[in-house]
């Protein structure tokens, strides 16, 4: 077995890059291909990973955002895409990249967080990070919503509807003040174009793209996609129809008087910070900017 080499950045090698795309997708069937070739994976995704000669295998990713707390602008860290290829686990490959990333960046940023599966829970807290439960938000729909008739479904097998998406998301501004985060666009555009492409309606009148879907009377918003502030409640009426029974955000609504719901939530979510803020507790971290 040849020795493993460190590589990082490497969005412009070609045999590196394929072989990440490959062992992303035979471990969590991620499709990455599309959203390389479109422009979507810039420098603020960073891979740190380790190769033996071309072939990835172990990689812990670095997603550079800004998280907004009560309207304050934090830099940011979000880790994703951690694997380790089978024949190579148990190594500690994961360990020694994850103390990589902190050396370069755990102390540049004041939040470093992930999102983990239940099957490696007891590993990040090793590293300083902490779980942090969220909270789901509901509403009661109120009776003979009607739902709007300017709402188009859009269609990213069409380059103007890619191009749409594309062009509010990189203007967008946050969902949340309370919650937000912005400098995401990759992040998001992954998720339009493998998680929700069935799921995205444009709202013509407001220049607005929802990703919701509808089913046994409830609507699920996952983010509200707008160059300007919007209300998250007269936007979820207008999307609603008369079998709406309950709405439910999967982000931090912050209308002024909107009366929520919340229950808890966990998806895994470990924090780890650096200076005086605090992550806050009863939020939902935006669903289309999880890593």
């Amino acid at each position: 077995m040849n020795t493993l080499q460190f590589v990082y950045n490497y969005k412009d090698h070609e045999p590196l890059r394929n072989s990440f795309f490959e062992l992303a997708k035979d471990t969590f069937e991620l499709e990455l291909e599309r959203w390389y070739e479109e422009g979507f994976w810039t420098d603020k995704y960073v891979p740190y990973s380790y190769a033996e000669g071309d072939r990835i295998v172990a990689n812990v990713s670095v997603n550079l955002i800004e998280l907004t707390i009560n309207g304050v602008k934090s830099p940011a860290v979000q880790i994703g895409t951690v694997m380790t290829h089978p024949d190579y686990r148990g190594r500690g490959l994961s360990a020694r990249l994850m103390d990589k990333v902190l050396e370069e960046y755990g102390q540049a940023c004041e939040f470093m967080y992930l999102f983990a599966n239940e099957s490696v829970l007891e590993f990040y807290p090793k590293f300083g990070f902490h779980p942090v439960e969220e909270q789901i938000f509901s509403m009661a729909c109120p009776g003979g919503t009607a739902g709007s008739a300017a709402i188009r479904k859009l269609d990213l097998a069409d380059p103007r509807d890619l191009s749409l998406v594309s062009s509010l998301g990189a203007q967008r501004v946050q969902v949340s003040e309370r919650l937000g985060v912005s400098g995401a666009h990759g992040l998001l555009m992954f998720y339009c174009l493998n998680v929700f492409s069935d799921q995205l309606y444009y709202l013509e009148d407001e220049n607005l793209i929802a990703i919701c879907q509808q089913e046994n009377g409830q609507l699920e918003l996952f983010d509200l996609i707008s160059t300007q502030p919007v209300s998250c409640r007269d936007i979820a009426l207008k999307l609603a129809d008369s079998d709406t029974e309950t709405i439910v955000f999967h982000f931090t609504p912050d209308d002024p008087g909107l009366e929520l719901s919340g229950s808890s939530h966990s998806e895994g979510l470990f924090v780890r910070t650096q200076g005086g803020q605090q992550y806050p507790a009863n939020v939902k971290h935006p669903a289309t900017s999880i890593a």
